[in-house]
């Protein structure tokens, strides 16, 4: 039985490899099939070099040592089970209780996944030190496959050693346009003074997850961005859907749905607020609103609709499929210059809504930049072009 699975196995790495040098790959994938002390030796190896999952170019070896029924793999590259398609599910290598799912992604690629035992013990890579918070409210933490040519930037992480902005957290604000309480945090950057200044100012929604560590981590990307002189000084508003005294009510499905309920709040309430407060540049240009998935269609609803008070958005991976409305609202060639970055995912994002929304950008007046990312629906690839978006809206002088 072992010898057919191996003839199968070298016909498929042979077929698949064509045109590309995956000797070492074939040869250590291989190399699980010849002996099960051989397999156990060569899953010792990788797991101490925290080579698991193993990757070659655009090839991946999923491996997962355990007593188990079934073993599969679920994550980013199948929609976390919505993607029928791709074929998830481990084998047992012979005489071992080693697993193996061999696929393909692209070599630059970056994805969060977990490990299913019996259908239903899902589990972090027990071998694989890289995690990803992923999810709202705080979120948690998924395995993270990276590809070759996947790289973490610097830019994302905290810097000891340089000025840091404040971050002033949790601010109560009263409105009547919604009929509750919600709250908000601030960043201002190094060096803040409210004396013969005016700061341009960035609207996030979503805002606790992208100031969290694990997940966005703004405030050190724009610390770093601006200690680089890559970005001018800028104040940055962080908007937070969950409800003040029970943080796991997250009203941002209702918030974010184009309501205009939820857009007056901010333009009537919030930023009339925060511009007592603070010394920020009313004009739109020096506005901008950002937001991912629902925040997303937000950021691009609240531009269009009201131009003349955003003149940016920064629309991450948006959920248009959820109001496709939107794309009536931004086709309009006469509408008022507004500034755009626009980014999505190519596994299982939001690709076929951004390249739509894509093309009408381009009949339009707006001036925008798109950017398409190896990757999810997940904190990780919005971490990565927050610096872009940013450098985009406020480059330094």
């Amino acid at each position: 039985m072992t010898r057919y699975i191996l003839s199968g196995f070298l016909i498929f790495l042979s077929g698949y490899c064509l045109g590309q040098d995956y000797t070492l790959f074939t040869k250590t994938i291989l190399s699980f099939y010849t002996s099960p002390a051989e397999a156990e030796k060569q899953w010792t190896a990788l797991a101490e070099a925290q080579q698991i999952p193993f990757t070659t170019g655009d090839s991946v070896a999923f491996l997962y040592r355990g007593e188990a029924n079934t073993v599969a793999w679920m994550g980013d590259f199948n929609g976390w089970g919505y993607d029928k398609k791709f074929k998830n599910k481990g084998s047992r290598i012979p005489g071992t209780t080693l697993w193996l799912l061999k696929t393909s992604f692209p070599a630059d690629a970056r994805l969060d996944y977990k490990i299913v035992v019996n259908e239903t013990n899902w589990l972090l890579d027990p071998v694989n030190p890289h995690q990803q918070w992923s999810g709202v409210g705080g979120g948690s933490p998924n395995s993270e496959l990276r590809m070759p040519q996947w790289k973490p930037e610097t830019i994302t992480q905290f810097s000891e050693g340089i000025p840091h902005g404040k971050l002033t957290k949790d601010i109560l604000i009263n409105s009547e346009q919604l009929g509750y309480q919600a709250t908000y945090s601030i960043y201002t950057p190094p060096g803040y003074t409210a004396a013969n200044m005016v700061y341009p100012v960035l609207y996030v929604t979503d805002g606790y997850e992208y100031i969290h560590e694990q997940m966005g981590n703004m405030p050190a990307i724009l610390d770093n961005l601006i200690h680089a002189r890559k970005i001018k000084p800028v104040i940055v508003v962080f908007i937070d859907h969950r409800e003040p005294v029970n943080r796991s009510n997250n009203r941002r499905m209702q918030e974010l749905a184009m309501n205009e309920r939820y857009r007056s709040f901010v333009t009537t309430e919030l930023i009339p607020k925060v511009e007592k407060l603070y010394p920020i540049s009313k004009d739109p240009k020096e506005r901008a609103i950002m937001g991912t998935s629902m925040g997303g269609l937000t950021a691009a609803y609240f531009a269009f609709s009201k131009p003349e008070l955003f003149g940016m958005a920064g629309i991450q991976s948006p959920a248009f499929w959820f109001k496709p409305e939107i794309y009536t609202l931004c086709d309009n060639p006469a509408s008022p210059l507004v500034k755009i970055f626009l980014t999505t995912g190519t596994i299982n994002d939001t690709q076929e809504g951004a390249e739509k929304m894509k093309t009408i950008l381009n009949r339009n007046t707006c001036q925008y930049q798109f950017k398409e990312v190896h990757q999810g629906h997940s904190w990780g690839n919005w971490r990565d072009l927050t610096d872009d978006i940013l450098i985009y809206f406020f480059p330094a002088n």
